[in-house]
């Protein structure tokens, strides 16, 4: 017998307890990946690559879908936008598209790439060059751009970059509309995308970050990181001053 020492009271023994077995060793858990150390966000068109992969894109693929009818409407359209606001003429853009399988844009995209990333100039060597030295420094690389999705994610595989940043094609079914969801990723576009982005990353401080654009329209994006360059034509990197370079403070 033994004594219940929560009740003071002699009780029957209960039976042995069977001798434990060895529990089998279990398979160590994996360690959780590693976040970024920080983030360095790219423009896409005239900053990483040598054009603008949009009209670039939309000029080859009516060719093929449209033979010289084909060329002749794109130039009609982009020669009607080039008037425009540079988001309103982001979003007519996109109606382009109207109609068009999403799985039809996709493999196009890829083709695109797959012929055009061979050429001479393709990318800027300088610019290409900077992504992979801050990807060799453990950062993680965003492209930020308003071209047409599909080739944005084409090239982000490309170059490795980690994030993806812009605008959503809407869908009905298995066909683009034509319409965005949510904003261009052109001008403040992009410095929410770039907020969006940095606020799921608390740890990484804004100010140990780079951002690279070429237009005055990146210039939103650029103020939200401590390290902003500005892309010239022939490929030539200028550090943004720094009183307008840094975190913008939400403003």
């Amino acid at each position: 017998m033994f004594t219940d020492t929560r009740s003071g009271r002699n009780r029957s023994p209960r039976p042995a307890t069977p001798p434990l077995r060895p529990t089998p060793s279990r398979p160590a858990a994996r360690a959780r990946p590693e976040g970024p150390r920080r983030l360095v966000f790219f423009d896409v068109d005239e900053t990483l690559i040598g054009r603008k992969s949009g009209p670039d894109f939309l000029r080859d693929h009516f060719a093929r879908m449209h033979g010289a009818d084909g060329v002749r409407r794109a130039d009609e359209l982009l020669g009607a936008l080039a008037g425009l606001p540079r988001a309103e003429a982001n979003r007519r853009f996109h109606r382009a598209f109207r109609g068009c399988p999403a799985a039809e844009a996709e493999a196009a995209a890829r083709r695109w790439y797959g012929e055009h990333s061979r050429a001479d100039g393709f990318y800027l060597p300088t610019t290409l060059a900077a992504l992979r030295r801050h990807r060799a420094e453990g950062a993680s690389v965003a492209l930020v751009s308003g071209t047409f999705p599909p080739l944005l994610a084409v090239i982000a595989e490309a170059v490795g970059a980690r994030f993806a940043l812009g605008a959503r094609l809407e869908r009905c079914g298995p066909l683009l509309t034509g319409e965005l969801i949510g904003p261009p990723a052109i001008g403040e576009g992009k410095r929410t995308l770039v907020r969006r982005l940095l606020a799921r990353h608390p740890d990484i401080d804004p100010a140990d970050c780079w951002a690279y654009g070429d237009h005055p329209s990146d210039l939103p994006m650029l103020h939200c990181v401590g390290h902003a360059v500005m892309v010239a034509p022939d490929g030539t990197h200028t550090t943004v001053p720094p009183h307008a370079a840094g975190t913008d403070g939400g403003g």
